[in-house]
C-alpha cells in the first residue's frame, strides 16, 4: 500500500486495548506512523508502541482521560507535534461494560458509558476538525457495535452510546466533506480480544453463551483484532477516498 496515507500519523484512541493494539499494528503495516492514546496503562501502551515500531514506522504514546476535553486536545496536539500531522482519528476508546438488562442499569453505569464513548468521541472530533481543515482533509474511523444491526442480549451499555456516535459520523460526513474530511464506522462483532477476553475470564461469556452466539453467525468463528484493523486501514486510506458516512459490519454476518 505505497503512499496509502499522507505523511503523519493515525491517532488511535484506545490504542492500548486488545482491539486497539491490532488496529495500530495494521496501520503500521500499511506504512503509517501511529499515535497511541491510553488512559492508565502506560506500560501496555509502551509495548503497543514498540510493536508498531517493529514495522519500521514511528510511534508515540499519549495519556488522556477522554472525558475531559482539555486532556483530549492536549493529547491530539502532542501527536501533531510528534508526527507533523494526524491524517486519521480512530475512535476505539470505551469502558469494560457490565452485561445487564436495561432495567438494571444504574445511573452511574449509563453515565460512565456515555461520558467515555459519546463525550469522549465528541472531544476527539472537536480537537481534530480544525487540524483536518487546515491540513487539506482527514478521516475519522469509529469502532461501533454490530449490535447496531441486531440488539445483543445484555450488551446495551456498549451499544446505546455507540449508536449516538453512529449519528455523529453521518453528520461529520455531511458537513465536513467539503473540506475533504471523511467519516465512517466499523460495526464490530465478537472479536477474540478486549472485552470478550475479560468476559471469558469473568465467566459471563461462558460456553453456553458462545454456542448460542455462534449459532447465529454465518461464519462460525470469532473475529480477530487485525480484521478490524485492516478494515480501518482501508476506510482511512487512499483506497477508500470516496467513501464517507458509511457503516460496514465486521462481525461474521451477525444480524444477517
Amino acid at each position: 500500500m505505497d503512499k496509502a496515507f499522507p505523511a503523519g500519523a493515525a491517532i488511535v484512541f484506545g490504542g492500548s486495548g486488545g482491539i486497539g493494539k491490532g488496529v495500530a499494528a495494521e496501520f503500521a503495516k500499511a506504512g503509517s506512523n501511529v499515535a497511541i492514546c491510553y488512559r492508565s496503562k502506560q506500560d501496555v501502551a509502551e509495548a503497543a508502541a514498540e510493536a508498531v515500531r517493529a514495522h519500521g514506522v514511528q510511534a508515540s504514546i499519549h495519556q488522556a482521560d477522554v472525558r475531559t476535553r482539555a486532556a483530549v486536545e492536549a493529547a491530539f496536539a502532542d501527536a501533531v507535534a510528534a508526527h507533523g500531522r494526524v491524517h486519521t482519528v480512530v475512535w476505539g476508546a470505551g469502558p469494560i461494560v457490565a452485561q445487564v438488562p436495561i432495567a438494571d442499569w444504574s445511573d452511574e453505569q449509563f453515565r460512565q458509558s456515555m461520558e467515555i464513548e459519546v463525550f469522549g468521541f465528541f472531544h476527539a472530533v472537536k480537537a481534530a476538525l480544525p487540524h483536518f481543515r487546515s491540513s487539506g482533509g482527514g478521516s475519522f474511523v469509529h469502532l461501533g457495535s454490530a449490535g447496531h444491526d441486531w440488539w445483543p442480549h445484555l450488551d446495551g451499555l456498549s451499544v446505546a452510546p455507540k449508536a449516538s456516535n453512529e449519528a455523529l459520523i453521518k453528520g461529520i460526513a455531511k458537513e465536513e466533506g467539503v473540506h475533504e474530511i471523511r467519516a465512517n464506522s466499523i460495526l464490530v462483532g465478537v472479536i477474540d480480544a478486549g472485552q470478550f477476553k475479560v468476559g471469558q475470564a469473568e465467566g459471563y461469556f461462558d460456553e453456553a453463551w458462545e454456542s448460542a452466539v455462534k449459532a447465529m453467525l454465518p461464519i462460525k468463528r470469532w473475529g480477530k483484532a487485525e480484521d478490524i484493523g485492516r478494515t480501518a486501514v482501508f476506510l482511512a486510506s487512499d483506497a477508500g477516498n470516496y467513501i464517507t458516512g458509511q457503516t460496514i459490519s465486521v462481525a461474521g454476518g451477525f444480524g444477517v
